[in-house]
């Protein structure tokens, strides 16, 4: 017998009568597909022992268990005795069994919970022998596993008393905003609703009136149809600043200390000396002047000029 390393062995279990009409044109293409199909036609010699052939070397390690069913074979004691030992093995190592039913036979009750492969049908003989084949090789067609959407991914950030979803729609549109260096933010870009959305649309128009309502943003009137472009206002960004900015407290002082110690008057300026992006800057100016810190000219292009500082500024840097 020409064994090949690695490739599974496998005992046919079958009646005689069925070894010409299925068995054995069965068996030949299992080995050319790589499997060690075992059958007595070919394992036993004149002179060879029949149990010690059987139990000893077909049915004592295979790894797997073919049991052609027949209304022949189901009426053999010989294919009872196999089946017998094939499934306490696999009860014992867990060896796989595999009944291939080549007729409208009865199935024998100790298979009644094992699926099992028709072959009663000859035009769908080839998709039921690679059915076999994939359970022999422990194969399956199921498509594998794709990446998880954007919006099953946790948000970076938890914002103190938000949803998971409404810090997820903060977090993307405030990212945006620093990136553009714009407060407006358009969600089909931002939220890739064309491509994989970061959240299923009907989610984010929800998270929008939510935190539209809680004065995060402010949508664009008039705009339609969609989901229209919206404003991050104050509060929306300090929400995100706050909770995801690395050291934005330390920010905002140092911006206090260059209007107050190097007498930095404008957004641009402050945001070259102390290497802020200028969106940032402009967000604490602001919140500085709602607070009565500065106050503020706005010209063209988004300049910003500081032409008051109030004592409770220079109070606030020297406490």
């Amino acid at each position: 017998m020409d064994l090949v390393a690695n490739n599974p062995k496998v005992f046919v279990s079958h009646a005689s009568e069925d070894k010409d009409s299925f068995v054995l044109e069965f068996a030949t293409k299992l080995r050319a597909h790589g499997v060690d199909a075992w059958v007595d036609k070919w394992e036993m010699l004149p002179g060879d022992k029949l149990i010690h052939k059987i139990f000893e070397e077909g049915l004592k390690a295979p790894d797997a268990f073919i049991i052609v069913l027949s209304t022949t074979s189901v009426t053999k004691p010989w294919v009872r005795e196999e089946l017998d030992v094939a499934a306490v093995k696999r009860i014992s190592n867990g060896m796989k069994l595999i009944p291939v039913v080549i007729d409208d036979c009865q199935i024998p009750g100790v298979l009644t919970a094992t699926l099992y492969e028709k072959f009663d049908r000859p035009e769908n003989y080839n998709a039921s022998f690679d059915r076999v084949l994939s359970a022999i090789f422990n194969l399956s067609s199921k498509p594998p596993l794709g990446a998880l959407p954007a919006y099953a991914h946790p948000s970076p950030v938890r914002m103190a008393g938000r949803s998971a979803s409404d810090s997820l729609v903060i977090h993307v549109a405030c990212e945006k905003a620093l990136e553009d260096e714009d407060q407006y933010v358009y969600p089909v870009e931002a939220f890739d609703l064309n491509g994989s959305p970061k959240l299923p649309v009907q989610e984010l128009r929800d998270c929008l009136e939510i935190l539209e309502d809680d004065g995060a943003i402010e949508s664009l009137k008039g705009i339609d149809p969609g989901i229209r472009p919206f404003r991050i206002t104050e509060s929306g960004f300090e929400l995100y600043a706050r909770e995801a900015i690395p050291g934005y407290s330390e920010m905002r002082c140092n911006v206090v200390r260059g209007i107050v110690n190097s007498e930095l008057t404008s957004n641009i300026a402050l945001s070259e000396h102390l290497g802020l992006p200028v969106y940032l800057t402009n967000h604490i100016l602001s919140l500085l002047e709602h607070e009565g810190g500065i106050k503020l000219t706005k010209g063209l292009q988004e300049r910003q000029t500081i032409y008051h500082v109030g004592a409770s500024l220079r109070r606030e840097l020297s406490a």
